[in-house]
């Protein structure tokens, strides 16, 4: 069965970001289509995660707007983003070592959280409830996981694949529209980035959530990819579909190097 790609969700317009002198990000410029899995690719230093970042209002972007769901945005702050429904994994995992996997994926309930935090400490009413509806949500993205077996074992003593699907646990316990990977599977062995591609498009199959993914390894990009956008130096030099970007000869020579 074919997948149905949607409307515009997500449009990035002209984007240019600069560190003092250095250019980071110029004049870039593409879209993400709801329910689809799109890719940002390009060699080390190309630019990739400063465009996660301008998308998920971490760094500020001296040119250009970013649109989610035609609503047009210059200034956002991470928090604005997340509330819309953006959530994100990042390259250097950024879980909390000491705290158990249910705990970690209930922090990312916090933003649907209404009751005031002496309520929470009480577990008194409808705080107590509310506790219990988000526990149930997590324990859904637990066994959706296949994580159940570590749900009570602190994060820092999972071997790094596992630490790297709490990460990803935490993002979705958002309930995120759209979901920005930063390299998912890096440093994972081959069974590992099975697994993580395998989550991955159930995600973007079961949830309906749309996928915009960072990532090197390029035979994941091609498997899982519906369009993908290459960045170089900062610049946007090819987007298309999959083969498209594959057989383009900008890409070719900036990724691959011409000998190939």
């Amino acid at each position: 069965m074919t997948k149905k790609i949607g409307d515009v969700i997500l449009d990035v317009k002209n984007i240019s970001l600069s560190f003092g002198g250095v250019k980071a990000l110029t004049d870039i410029s593409f879209d993400v289509r709801e329910h689809e899995v799109r890719a940002i690719i390009g060699p080390n230093g190309a630019g990739k995660s400063s465009m996660l970042n301008c998308i998920n209002g971490v760094y500020t972007p001296q040119h250009g707007s970013i649109a989610f769901r035609g609503q047009t945005f210059k200034h956002m702050n991470s928090h604005q983003v997340a509330v819309m429904g953006v959530a994100r994994t990042f390259q250097n995992l950024a879980l909390f070592k000491g705290m158990s996997v249910l705990d970690n994926i209930m922090s990312g309930r916090n933003l649907k959280i209404k009751s005031n935090i002496l309520l929470q400490a009480l577990r008194w009413g409808p705080a107590e409830r509310e506790e219990i509806m988000h526990r149930e949500a997590v324990e859904r993205i637990i066994d959706f996981l296949e994580i159940q077996a570590y749900r009570k074992t602190p994060v820092g003593q999972l071997p790094y694949g596992l630490q790297k699907r709490v990460d990803l646990g935490r993002a979705l316990a958002m309930e995120p529209q759209v979901l920005l990977l930063d390299e998912p599977m890096a440093g994972m062995n081959v069974e590992e980035k099975q697994d993580m591609c395998r989550f991955v498009l159930d995600v973007n199959d079961e949830f309906g959530t749309t996928v915009v993914l960072i990532e090197h390894d390029m035979g994941v990009v091609m498997d899982i990819s519906d369009r993908v956008v290459v960045l170089d130096y900062g610049k946007k030099i090819g987007d298309g579909t999959p083969d498209e970007v594959r057989n383009n000869p900008d890409v070719i020579s900036a990724y691959l190097g011409t000998s190939h």
